[in-house]
């Protein structure tokens, strides 16, 4: 279930006064069932990246290896690699197109060539995984919440029992409820059945709390690809890359510059929540000797 990213350089109208660059010489390579982050302003290159890793956009220059196989080696199963690797796009839901949920669903697994009863199969377990029941499976897709679309649309991509998820924004334009839910959804999904994600967002907050690991992309180059709390160190060059840390970094980081020995790397309420209370503890061991 691993990519492997060696060199990777994709250029716009190549050859040309327009010529530019979204990825620059980009390697990497995902471990099996981790949930990886991938941040950047906007048009660091992400989006660019994302579709190159299921074949959507061939790179320049570049390999990227599936489970150890180049996906632009000659006769390699295209179609396979995004049935295996799962796309999600921004707004998904703008997708949705059958007249009921159930059908919109079946979609992709029909299209990869099952039965109307195996693709049906497929789109209920798909369904359930998401939250959406048996009330659900017969209405219009439009009748749905921004939310409950939001799940229906990455059900159909579940129904392709994938093993590499990639969401593009997942949370992009929802309410806080729908918001939580979603990502509470994505999360779940990788807890249960260990799929490699890679969740491409804006909020420092959300890959703090989810992710394995974050990749940080800046004018196309990948800058650093470590856990949440060694990219957080860097939140001031992050700051010069028009991103930012989780608020809770910040606020660490003013505790720490009031002489408090707090840990300013973390990025999670519960993470500093576990820091306050360690040094709440030491300084009641000190006064009690």
């Amino acid at each position: 279930m691993s990519i492997k990213a060696e060199g990777l350089t994709y250029i716009y109208q190549a050859g040309t006064a327009m010529e530019s660059y979204a990825v620059r010489d980009i390697s990497f390579e995902t471990k099996d069932g981790e949930f990886i982050g991938l941040i950047g302003h906007t048009g660091s290159g992400k989006s660019t990246l994302i579709q190159q890793l299921n074949g959507l956009i061939k790179p320049t220059s570049g390999k990227i290896y599936y489970n150890g196989e180049d996906i632009h080696s000659e006769g390699y199963d295209m179609k396979r690699l995004r049935q295996r690797v799962g796309l999600v796009f921004q707004y998904p839901e703008y997708q949705l197109f059958e007249t009921d949920v159930l059908t919109d669903v079946k979609f992709g697994p029909k299209n990869m060539g099952m039965s109307d009863i195996e693709a049906e199969e497929a789109a209920k377990r798909a369904l359930k995984l998401v939250g959406i029941g048996e009330d659900f499976y017969k209405r219009s897709p439009f009748e749905l919440s921004g939310g409950q679309k939001r799940r229906a649309a990455i059900a159909g991509v579940l129904a392709m029992d994938p093993e590499v998820l990639i969401l593009d924004e997942p949370a992009a334009g929802l309410d806080p409820l729908g918001k939580t839910e979603i990502l509470e959804t994505i999360a779940r999904l990788h807890r249960e059945r260990n799929n490699t994600i890679i969740m491409v967002s804006h909020s420092m907050e959300d890959v703090a709390e989810y992710a394995d690991r974050i990749m940080v992309l800046d004018d196309g180059k990948l800058v650093y690809f470590d856990s949440p709390k060694e990219v957080f160190r860097h939140y001031e060059e992050l700051e010069k890359m028009g991103l930012s840390a989780p608020q809770i970094t910040y606020l660490m980081g003013d505790l720490k510059k009031r002489g408090l020995q707090v840990d300013d790397s973390v990025g999670t309420v519960a993470e500093a929540c576990r820091e306050i209370l360690r040094l709440w503890k030491e300084k009641e061991e000190k006064s009690a000797e």
